[in-house]
Parts: C-alpha cells; sequence; structure tokens
C-alpha cells in the first residue's frame, strides 16, 4: 500500500515541492518501522552478548596505557632532537648574512696587495664597515656609548682611573678602551673604560 502511496506521489510531483516533502516523511516513517522491528530483534540478542571479563578489562586498560606511554616518550624524544637542531643549527641564518661582508673583506685583503691608492683602501675598509654595523643593527646588537657619559656599571668595565682631572669631569668616562655592545638592551659586552677621578 505505501508503494501505490509514492506511485501517486511522484505522479503528483510536477505540481511542487509538497509532495516531494510528502515522499520523504513517507520514507522516514518506513525507515522507522524498521528500525525499531531490528532494536526489538536486537534486544532479545544483546542478552547473548557477554559483557568483557574483569581480566579483558585490565588487559584492554594496560593496552592503552601502554600505547599513551610510548607516544608520550615518542614526543619527549621528538621535541629533545628538534631542541637539540635549534640549538646546533639556529645561528645558521645570522651566519649566511655575515657571509656578504666577509666576501668583502677577502676582496679588500686582495686589492690591499695591489692597491697604489691610500684613500680608496680606507673608503673600502670603512664602507665595509658600515655594512657590518647595520647587519648587526638589524640583529639588535647596538654599540654601548662611554666616551664623556657618567661611568654606570650597568654598561662600563673601568680598567683606568685617569686622576688630576677637573671636577666637571670627575667620574666621567675620558676614553674607551674596548667597544661594549647590547642585544635587545641586555649587555652581552661591558664597554671596557678609562675613568676620570
Amino acid at each position: 500500500m505505501k508503494d501505490k502511496e509514492k506511485e501517486e506521489l511522484k505522479a503528483e510531483s510536477a505540481e511542487g515541492t509538497e509532495s516531494l516533502e510528502s515522499i520523504e516523511s513517507i520514507e522516514g516513517s518506513e525507515s522507522t518501522e524498521g528500525s525499531e522491528s531490528s532494536e526489538g530483534s536486537e534486544s532479545s540478542e544483546g542478552s547473548d552478548v557477554q559483557k568483557p571479563t574483569a581480566e579483558e578489562q585490565l588487559v584492554e586498560m594496560k593496552d592503552k596505557y601502554l600505547r599513551q606511554v610510548a607516544e608520550f616518550e615518542n614526543y619527549r624524544k621528538r621535541v629533545l632532537k628538534e631542541k637539540a637542531d635549534l640549538i646546533l643549527n639556529g645561528g645558521e641564518r645570522v651566519l649566511t648574512e655575515i657571509l656578504p661582508v666577509i666576501d668583502d673583506i677577502e676582496r679588500a685583503k686582495a686589492g690591499i696587495d695591489t692597491a697604489t691608492d691610500l684613500e680608496a683602501v680606507k673608503e673600502g675598509i670603512q664602507l665595509i664597515m658600515e655594512k657590518f654595523m647595520s647587519f648587526l643593527k638589524k640583529e639588535g646588537v647596538e654599540p654601548i656609548e662611554a666616551v664623556g657619559q657618567d661611568f654606570d656599571t650597568e654598561y662600563h668595565e673601568a680598567i683606568a682611573m685617569v686622576p688630576g682631572q677637573s671636577k666637571e669631569l670627575k667620574g666621567k668616562v675620558l676614553d674607551c678602551v674596548q667597544t661594549g655592545y647590547k642585544l635587545n638592551n641586555k649587555v652581552i659586552r661591558y664597554a671596557k673604560v678609562a675613568v676620570a677621578e
């Protein structure tokens, strides 16, 4: 009888979408009737299915636990390997950016042997120095200002005290023997300075 109703509704489907919805509702009711009958048969069969014993559950839980431990151990090893790679190769990008400066130094060295104009050599070395300093600045490295500044133990290391200076110069840096540097505002090398007494 349902097949007859379907056939009639399909014939009327040319009239509009309402008939399609009717077909779907009929098909839906058939599927629910079928599922109810299958559920009834399953419930009678469900009593035949045995529940896992405590020992089987223990074996299953132990297996899950061992898999979790193994997965975590693999994760830990992978992270340690990635850290080691980062430490070994972390400076790779910086070093590749220094290579053009080294190339310039090599060219300058080759040019010094045949150079006749000392001013051109000085200018070439100055250009290399500027290129290298701009590279350092791009990486966050900045020189520490020293000469004429008040002596500050946060940035300066006194290697000499110069006596007999005027009162205005007392405690000021007179000379910088070795330039200090900061990396992102953290001192990576203190400036070695001579301070007025």
